[in-house]
């Protein structure tokens, strides 16, 4: 019954996963299940099938829970479809939630048009997220964000035609192929990961597991295969072997068909003005200079740390409030000077690491250290911050106040830490 039950967590829809959780709750209330005690982890960017991810909102929930997490936050790029799932499936495991949006901005008219920033397949654009939306707001927040959802439809496509160049008419067929694995039927995006698993999946179908297809992707297309990456690849009975398929196009095939993002990226200014007005709070992603990518999906390439001091100080400019970061993936050296940086000019840290992958883990032992605690009261004030903005739409009470009093400060960070439990 708890197998069923599990599987259930990744139905169809959002009702059954909802109902598969409720059940599987009582059997936690009955001791038959036994959940991990929370081990003080927290994770703000967790991504669900709304974007990529093996996990529904709902079964991301229950692995955060199961992993030991005290909070989890939603985080799916260009949509926010799967928020009121989330907050659903985390009121039934009685686990704090926050919820967010991630996208890429348009960073034209800039000093920092022509320069590589947070992105790999692309200069001149940026990842940014929004993080803590007022549960109200989820509906503005998908009206903001679908006219690019449907813009980056079309470059979709383009790329898919692209693969067909390359491989043979009809070798990928984006509805069955691509759309299929997604949520975009429910305000879901699809994205170049999408892409990337239909063609590994295909890859797979054509050449089998294994050296024939090791050797097809390293000789026929030269693709780099780093040697843990080789092993998984080599492994026939990986569970998980799709997924590090995925990664490794994504971190090199991708350039053969990738087609630039334009009319699917909102202005950085207009995002920042929107996320503000909505009381929620605009946040830069720092990703860093990149030597070894744990998720498999990065080349080893320099992103922003040559000019990090002049990027802080844009995005303090232009009304960003926070700076989000994965505390795993960065060097002492880097989260030392991003962390005075942020000091200096008053941001607001998050701690983000990013979910989209079977072999990726809820927790960050990087959170256990002294020097990262702040991440987790940031975490607890950001729940604070969006229960608050919540509870005053409720009321009829939301103003601009309520904007303006987002958790920078530490007597600010106090305050919302005592609203968020």
């Amino acid at each position: 019954m708890e197998n069923e039950l599990l599987e259930k967590l990744n139905a169809s829809t959002a009702i059954e996963r909802l109902d598969a959780l409720k059940s599987l709750v009582k059997l936690v209330e009955n001791g038959t299940i036994n959940l991990n005690k929370p081990e003080g982890y927290v994770n703000n960017h967790i991504h669900t099938t709304y974007s990529f991810s093996p996990y529904s909102p709902t079964l991301a929930i229950w692995e955060a829970k199961m992993a030991g997490l005290m909070t989890a936050g939603i985080v799916d790029h260009d949509s926010i479809g799967g928020a009121d799932e989330f907050i659903k499936a985390g009121q039934i495991l009685k686990m704090a939630t926050t919820i967010g949006l991630e996208c890429r901005v348009n960073m034209q008219g800039t000093k920092f048009e022509n320069r590589r920033i947070n992105n790999g397949d692309q200069i001149g654009i940026a990842y940014v997220t929004i993080h803590g939306i007022p549960n109200q707001k989820i509906k503005e927040v998908e009206e903001f964000i679908k006219p690019y959802r449907e813009h980056r439809f079309i470059r979709n496509l383009k790329m898919v035609d692209k693969i067909n160049d390359l491989f043979g008419d009809g070798f990928l067929d984006y509805k069955k192929d691509v759309e299929f694995f997604s949520q975009c039927a429910h305000g879901g995006s699809v994205t170049e990961r999408h892409i990337m698993f239909a063609l590994a999946k295909k890859l797979i179908q054509i050449h089998g597991k294994g050296s024939d297809l090791v050797n097809v992707l390293s000789k026929d297309w030269n693709l780099e295969i780093k040697d843990q990456v080789k092993k998984h690849l080599l492994d026939i009975d990986n569970s998980v072997y799709e997924y590090d398929l995925l990664n490794l196009l994504k971190g090199t095939f991708i350039e053969k068909i990738y087609v630039k993002a334009t009319k699917e990226l909102p202005n950085i200014k207009d995002l920042v003005v929107f996320a503000k007005e909505i009381g929620a709070i605009p946040a830069y992603a720092y990703l860093g200079d990149v030597d070894n990518s744990i998720t498999g999906d990065k080349k080893n390439m320099k992103f922003e740390d040559d000019y990090l001091d002049e990027i802080i100080t844009y995005m303090k400019k232009v009304g960003f409030e926070a700076i989000t970061y994965m505390p795993s993936r960065n060097s002492d050296n880097q989260l030392n000077r991003l962390r005075e940086l942020c000091r200096i000019h008053g941001f607001f840290q998050i701690s983000g690491e990013d979910i989209n992958s079977p072999r990726q883990l809820f927790t960050c032992e990087a959170l256990l250290k002294p020097e990262n605690s702040l991440l987790v009261t940031s975490t607890w004030a950001m729940i604070g911050h969006e229960k608050e903005a919540t509870k005053q739409l409720d009321n009829g009470m939301f103003s601009k106040k309520t904007i303006e009093k987002l958790p920078l400060l530490e007597d600010r960070i106090n305050y919302f830490v005592s609203k968020a439990k």
